[in-house]
């Protein structure tokens, strides 16, 4: 027998309307209702696999005022499922709020496996390890970018961006982190898919023409991440009320640096 779950989370296809898997399709035709980002972007995948079941909204602007409605349609036995327009929904989508909601009230809940760009793109591309991390849609300031690329030096950070705003995003990190290596993916799973590893450079002048399509890009791990780390965790301290000679003696404590080399830093900023 298959186990019934009351809410299902349901991943849907980030660009290629096949990549989705037979149970996917089965709960997605057996559910009361699905809840979704845009119905008419949901629509055309259930007609697709003429699935009939009912839609309504669920995305960011009104994830608060549904949780109610949600609730009550389970209370009657009603199941439910949650998609977002592409890829796994909570995963840079909304669901956070009905899923918290749904626990704290005791019913079941199971997430099915499928289609998620992060894990799509990090299996096509070279890696010197497993760990990463994600940090979702990159910032917009230019501040906000240069903290972010400072901060994850020392580890691949994997990131979404539009294509509106990627080289911008590109020129940014350069700046901070000079000629770092990068893996950009664009349209993943479509025609014109196109993944491109390189010096931070050679991608952008790969692109300087303009690009199309959604974006996940990583940028590799600095092999001498120490001066980025080492001025992050100085600005988190100071934001904290320290003062220079304290911040000295912390961080050469907790992470052996030289601490007359903090020092001399945390007069400088």
């Amino acid at each position: 027998m298959v186990r019934e779950f009351d809410f299902y989370i349901v991943p849907t296809p980030i660009g290629n309307i096949q990549d989705i898997t037979l149970r996917a399709i089965e709960i997605l035709k057996s559910v009361d209702l699905i809840a979704c980002e845009d119905t008419r972007v949901t629509q055309k995948l259930l007609n697709h696999y003429e699935i009939k079941t009912k839609c309504i909204s669920y995305h960011k602007y009104n994830e608060c005022e549904r949780v109610e409605f949600f609730l009550k349609e389970l209370s009657e036995g009603k199941k439910i499922a949650l998609v977002s327009d592409a890829g796994t929904p909570l995963i840079c989508d909304p669901g956070e709020i009905i899923v918290s909601a749904l626990i704290e009230a005791g019913y079941s809940i199971t997430s099915l496996p499928g289609a998620c760009a992060v894990t799509t793109f990090l299996s096509e591309i070279p890696r010197n390890g497993e760990q990463f991390t994600f940090i979702g849609f990159i910032p917009r300031t230019e501040n906000q970018i240069t903290e972010v690329a400072k901060k994850y030096a020392g580890s691949d950070f994997v990131f979404y961006d539009s294509p509106e705003r990627i080289l911008k995003t590109l020129k940014i990190i350069q700046k901070v982190r000079g000629e770092v290596k990068i893996a950009l993916g664009r349209e993943l799973s479509k025609l014109f898919e196109e993944v491109v590893v390189n010096n931070i450079s050679e991608v952008i002048k790969h692109f300087e023409t303009g690009i199309k399509g959604e974006i996940v890009c990583m940028v590799y791990a600095d092999k001498k991440t120490d001066d980025f780390e080492m001025e992050f965790r100085i600005k988190e301290l100071k934001s904290k009320g320290y003062k220079d000679k304290d911040i000295s003696i912390i961080l050469s404590t907790l992470f052996k640096y030289n601490k007359n080399e903090v020092y001399k830093k945390s007069l400088e900023g």
